[in-house]
């Protein structure tokens, strides 16, 4: 089993990621004591990178390769906000919920479109960029929300062609269609035919 840190202190997305992962033969881990990332970049790809490069810097258990994914959700009225500020919209989840249908709440049922976004970077512990994946979920926002499943702004985002919200989705629906799941299975595959 190769294992990979996964630069996040998130457990629940650990056990998300590896329920993919595991039958490709890659089992990832939670960062060492004292990864505190500093996410600055202008981009997702850049803010993944970072996180990546964070983890590498306080690995004391040697292990080789690190792994960061960046997301966020993009909305067409508001010119692809929340964005790279997704997770610092507001305080908490339910306000971040809130303020985001408070932001739509004069926008055309045309104009509720949105996706949601990942970047994945994986790197080798001096810090060099072994490859990179891209993951995008189409959608739109809902007026309310829906759905007891995932987190985030899961809730009220309806998913393209589907027409029910991330978060009433099945741990296997969510993790076949969203944006991670897309980013990760593209690494995945990349992971199974190199040789690390």
């Amino acid at each position: 089993m190769l294992k990979i840190v996964l630069a996040t202190g998130n457990a629940h997305k650990i056990d998300e990621i590896n329920q993919v992962s595991v039958p490709f033969g890659v089992e990832f881990a939670l960062p060492d004591e004292g990864f505190n990332p500093v996410e600055d970049g202008a981009t997702f790809e850049e803010n993944s990178y970072a996180k990546a490069l964070a983890a590498a810097q306080c690995e004391k258990s040697g292990r080789e390769y690190f792994m960061a994914d960046d997301s966020g959700l993009c909305v067409d009225f508001l010119n692809g906000a929340p964005g790279l500020k997704s997770a610092r919209y507001a305080p908490s989840a339910d306000e971040r919920i809130e303020k985001l249908l408070g932001a739509l709440k004069d926008a055309k049922e045309q104009d509720r479109g949105a996706k949601f976004v990942c970047s994945l970077v994986l790197i080798n512990k001096t810090g060099e960029i072994l490859n990179k994946t891209n993951g995008v979920c189409k959608g739109k926002i809902a007026h309310n929300r829906s759905g007891e499943g995932g987190f985030g702004y899961d809730p009220i985002f309806i998913v393209e062609n589907l027409n029910k919200t991330m978060a009433s989705l099945s741990e296997d629906e969510k993790n076949r269609i969203s944006h991670r799941g897309r980013a990760l299975m593209d690494m995945l595959m990349w992971i199974k035919c190199s040789n690390l």
